[in-house]
This record gives structure tokens, sequence and C-alpha cells, in this order.
């Protein structure tokens, strides 16, 4: 699987458009990936801020990420629109019969695939070498699009989990 998405983001967005990254607790299918996308494109057609609207971009990477993005160089989202966008990711949880909003699962690629695993196994997983110092882990804690490009696939030893398992990650 290629894991590079430098070329299929917006490449008119600053650096510093605002990202959220929404990860599902499973993989979508082919048909309920067209789905999503025509759901997300006709989302970011009509997002506006304070009656504006947002130069938005929203995207789903490797059938189980949902990145949405915000240039916010000509108009700034605010908190009705931030939330136009949760009432989205709640009513695509419904739809889909899937969890995004759940932070408690890491996505790591392990042998060219993403691999799911609790925060409560992350010892475990580190303990038996499921994961190492140098798995690529989906940091989901990106802000902007600069750190979408270069801190979210990153190796977890370059992560804020090095901290929860430091003995054996190194």
């Amino acid at each position: 699987m290629n894991f590079n998405i430098k070329e299929q983001l917006p490449v008119n967005f600053n650096a510093n458009s605002k990202v959220w990254v929404y990860q599902s607790s499973r993989f979508f299918n082919e048909v309920e990936a067209l789905q999503l996308e025509n759901i997300l494109h006709t989302f970011v057609a009509n997002w506006k801020s304070h009656g504006d609207n947002v130069k938005g971009f929203a995207q789903l990477f490797f059938n189980q990420f949902i990145v949405l993005m915000a240039d916010e160089t000509s108009v700034s989202v605010g908190g009705c629109s931030t939330d136009t966008s949760v009432h989205l990711i709640k009513e695509i949880e419904q739809l889909f019969k899937t969890d995004l909003l759940n932070r408690q699962n890491l996505a790591f690629i392990v042998k060219d695939k993403i691999q799911l695993v609790p925060l409560a196994q992350l010892g475990y997983a580190v303990e038996n070498d499921f994961i190492t110092g140098n798995t690529l882990y989906f940091n989901n804690t990106i802000l902007t699009k600069k750190d979408l490009e270069e801190n979210w696939i990153i190796p977890i030893k370059q992560s804020w989990l090095k901290a929860k398992v430091p003995a054996k990650i190194g």
C-alpha cells in the first residue's frame, strides 16, 4: 500500500490550514468509500463560517481515515462551523455504523497493513514485538496541513507514544 499522501492534498492550501483527522474503527469497503466521498465533497462545497464559504477539503485516506482541512487565510473557522463538521462526523458514524471519535484506538502500519491497537494494549503489543520503535504510527493529534504532510505517519519513537513505553521503544 502506498502511504504517501502529499500528492493527494490540495496544493493551494496554506501550510497552516487547520486539520482534523477522524480514524474509523473499521475499514470502509469500496461502495461505502464512494458514498462517503460524495458526502464529504457535498459537505465541503457547502461549509460556511458566519455566512462565508470555508475553503475546505475533505477526503477519505486508506479507506479508514477522514481528513478535514480548512484554509483560514480568507475565512476563519469559528465554533459553529467546527460544530457542523463534528455533526457531520456523528452522522457518518450512525450511517456506516463505525466509531470515528474514539481516540483510544491507535493505528499502526504492520506488515504493510493498517492495524488498530487499543491504547490499553500498547504495552502488551510492544513487549511481544508486535510493534517496535520503528513501527509507523498514525499521529492523529496533528493540527495543520504541514503537520499532516510531515508528522502524520511517523515512527513510534518520534511520537508522543514513546513516553508510554520508553523502555522498549527507545
